[in-house]
């Protein structure tokens, strides 16, 4: 579909996290959606715990146990659906997002490699083979799979610090409150079920 005279290419701002379930069972479902349309996507990592405390929103664990039980049941159906393998109580979760998040970033920032398919390493890697995203040698795995340098997971680190926290300022000054959420223009489309209310929107606006 040609687009409409005038309009911008479209941007996609994806928040997330390497320990959501949710993103994890999104797949590579946004970069088909964004390849379809001629979108482009910044990947935003940042700190959901903080935007939790920020928002009054409970952690999985302090949530009412029917909210807990539901949850359970909707990651099986999600995954049988979309044909993700998924462990719904994996060995490192939660670990430590901050290390997984800066290699995400200083991928992006160095390019050359397949950014969409690094993240989905990492998710993949918590809750469909048993690995700890904290550890130096799954990250470095995930970045050599995908085309980038191992190194970025050390030489990364301190801008990737600062961009995080930049990327979590930012999520709560534009409305994000989970993950995984997709913004275009100001449309927010929280969770991986609304991939297909962004293809719409994006059909839309072209």
């Amino acid at each position: 579909m040609p687009k409409k005279l005038g309009a911008k290419l479209a941007h996609i701002d994806y928040f997330m996290i390497p320990l959501s379930t949710f993103a994890y069972l999104a797949g590579d479902r946004l970069e088909k959606v964004a390849a379809q349309h001629g979108a482009t996507i910044t990947y935003k990592p940042f700190d959901l715990m903080k935007v939790f405390e920020e928002t009054g929103t409970p952690v999985h664990a302090k949530r009412h146990p029917f909210r807990q039980a539901y949850r359970l049941q909707e990651l099986h159906r999600i995954s049988k659906r979309n044909g993700l393998p998924i462990n719904v109580k994996p060995a490192y979760w939660p670990a430590n997002p901050v290390p997984s998040s800066c290699a995400i970033i200083a991928a992006q920032n160095a390019g050359g490699g397949d950014l969409g398919g690094l993240v989905q390493a990492l998710l993949r890697a918590c809750f469909a083979e048993e690995k700890d995203i904290a550890s130096d040698s799954v990250i470095e795995e995930c970045l050599e799979a995908n085309g980038f340098s191992a190194g970025l997971a050390h030489s990364g680190m301190l801008s990737g610090v600062e961009t995080y926290g930049a990327n979590t300022e930012e999520a709560m000054k534009r409305g994000v409150f989970g993950s995984p959420f997709y913004i275009v223009d100001d449309e927010m489309f929280w969770g991986q079920d609304r991939l297909e209310y962004l293809s719409e929107y994006l059909a839309e606006r072209n």
